[in-house]
């Protein structure tokens, strides 16, 4: 960390894990609905949570910004679960043939 704060690199490497997080959550919200429908959105409720508590927790700028950006990315994957439930539903994304869909 030191290293990262001497050669002021500390925001860089937030805004590049920001990035990967935020594109590492996409393909797991598509593949969340896929095999397990709207049910889960609790445990991005609970990722969340644990993501913002550990934030608070933690003295390391970086480490307590990451786990924030973890956290609200989780949340946002809440809603995001609902609106690939419509996605699939318009025939974007495909269906799950072992599960019985509400539509």
């Amino acid at each position: 960390m030191d290293f990262l704060n001497e050669h002021h690199l500390s925001g860089l490497l937030i805004g590049v894990c920001t990035f990967l997080v935020i594109g590492l959550f996409h393909p797991i919200v598509i593949k969340a609905e896929y095999h397990w429908g709207t049910r889960c959105w609790w445990l991005f409720l609970l990722l969340g949570l644990a993501g913002a508590a550990g934030s608070l927790c933690v003295d390391n700028v970086v480490v307590a910004s990451l786990l924030g950006v973890f956290a609200f990315s989780s949340f946002w994957s809440i809603k995001e679960i609902f609106e690939q439930e419509e996605r699939v539903k318009k025939g974007w994304f495909p269906k799950n043939p072992k599960r019985t869909y509400k539509f």
